[in-house]
């Protein structure tokens, strides 16, 4: 009789476990349908999902071999970083980096840290492969202030502004200003309620800036008690942008990464910011205001704000439900900076890779093939209920339209009106508060009939809670 042999593991790539997060992110998919999708068992996608943030480090740094199944780390850590330091400063000199040269660094580097250790040609291929370096046509990065070529003859949008040639399509950033009012309703939008908020990415929607959210008010009540740590997204008391300040924290990001890149912002942006001092690793490429191109696509930009207005709209309706016979404008009254905050970095977190790259391709913003035309009008406007595709397309577009003049109310919200404490503020909930609000709301869910994935998400969020009640 013949026995059956044990099941062959399938392993995943890191390209491949990306996708099954941006699967489980972005579409109702359970896990188990994954797992069926990429012939993989269910527990492998659950251990996936655990290291998400690892698996997304990893994906971000750019130096990963993304079709590598498994990590397997060097005995030899401290060695490992100390060369590739070493060699991505060699590349953004434009050195030409042999194995030799490598072999001969990696023994200065052992002896400097004091271990005893010999490269050999099979460590170096091995680090080669966990590192994704290769030795092929060299790669010449731009110097940090290299001399302005003069203007080029007027060129079809499609072709690439030639600075852009010199870096690599991970190392095109770029960044706009968006404005937002954040409460409001369909048909309905005050002068108050504006906030400005700056968006960057790279062209291969690898890496998204955390926000910049720039409001009118110095300090809202809404952010009595709060952690600036905890805050989804960055705040800045004024409605102007501060560049000085985002791009000196933008270089020192990449300076710690080791790259040289290159940030798309609008001429009258770089005018503002020409005499800064201190940029060594980003390269400001301004686009003329006549320019059509936007210096991050429109269609990203656009697909931020539907996704804002699509969270918000579910977040008032929810709100109606329970205050029957209250208007929708007196509702969206109640909502916070904080709220549009957190609103925020979830439609920003949204925004899919496969958009970002085909929106940079097709504005001529990044090298590559022009990517098969997509329905983005339908990504963008998935309309939700209650609303035609046009009334939504108009909400969605609703800063290119006339607000509405008013005097300018403070935020308030149900903790102000039921009353508060003598200080006015809303008391701070306490460990219990939280512990029994855990409760309420798994209870709740209980007795809704929820989904099994829900439930996934609440004990990720319970744990968590728990573990900051023990600290």
């Amino acid at each position: 009789m013949e026995l059956c042999g044990k099941k062959k593991l399938h392993a995943l790539s890191l390209a491949e476990k990306i996708q099954v997060l941006e699967l489980l992110d972005e579409s109702k998919m359970s896990q188990s349908e994954v797992a069926r999708r990429f012939q993989v068992s269910q527990p492998q996608i659950s251990r996936i999902c655990k290291n998400k943030e690892k698996l997304l480090a990893d994906w971000c740094s750019g130096t990963a071999n993304r079709e590598r199944k498994r990590k397997r780390e060097s005995k030899y850590s401290g060695i490992d970083e100390a060369l590739l330091c070493w060699y991505h400063i060699a590349r953004a000199k434009a050195w030409d980096v042999t194995g030799p040269m490598l072999l001969h660094k990696a023994k200065e580097l052992a002896d400097i840290l004091g271990q005893d250790f010999v490269p050999s040609i099979g460590w170096l291929v091995r680090w080669k492969r966990r590192n994704n370096v290769g030795f092929g046509a060299r790669h010449i990065l731009a110097p940090p202030f290299p001399p302005e070529p003069p203007p080029p003859a007027p060129t079809p949008q499609a072709q690439l502004p030639l600075s852009l040639k010199d870096f690599s399509p991970e190392d095109i950033f770029g960044c706009v200003e968006v404005p937002l009012l954040y409460r409001a309703v369909p048909g309905r939008a005050g002068t108050c309620d504006r906030v400005q908020v700056l968006l960057c990415a790279n062209s291969r929607g690898t890496e998204k800036r955390r926000l910049l959210v720039c409001g009118p008010q110095a300090a809202p009540r809404c952010f009595f008690g709060v952690s600036s740590e905890a805050l989804p997204a960055s705040y800045h008391p004024d409605l102007a942008i501060p560049w000085s300040e985002w791009l000196s924290q933008f270089d020192r990001d990449m300076g710690r990464q080791g790259r040289q890149v290159a940030l798309l912002m609008a001429a009258q942006v770089v005018e503002e910011v020409a005499g800064l001092p201190g940029l060594c690793h980003v390269r400001l490429l301004p686009l003329s205001a006549a320019s059509p191109t936007q210096p991050l696509p429109s269609s990203v930009v656009r697909a931020f704000k539907a996704h804002y207005r699509r969270r918000l709209l579910s977040k008032l309706a929810a709100a109606q439900s329970e205050r029957a016979c209250t208007l929708l404008a007196e509702i969206g009254a109640g909502i916070t900076v904080l709220d549009a905050l957190h609103m925020a970095a979830a439609a920003w977190a949204k925004v899919p890779l496969q958009l970002i790259v085909s929106s940079f391709i097709q504005e001529g913003l990044a090298p590559g093939k022009t990517p098969v035309a997509q329905d983005q009008a339908s990504e963008v406007l998935q309309v939700p209920g209650g609303l035609s595709l046009e009334e939504f397309s108009r909400f969605v577009d609703l800063e290119s339209e006339e607000p509405v003049s008013g005097a300018c109310k403070e935020e308030v919200g149900p903790a102000d009106e039921a009353g508060s404490g003598e200080d006015g503020f809303e008391p701070l909930p306490t460990k219990a508060d939280a512990l029994q609000a855990l409760g309420t709301l798994r209870r709740w869910l209980e007795c809704s009939g929820t989904t099994p994935e829900l439930f996934e998400n609440f004990y990720a969020c319970e744990e968590g809670v728990e573990r900051l009640c023990c600290l």
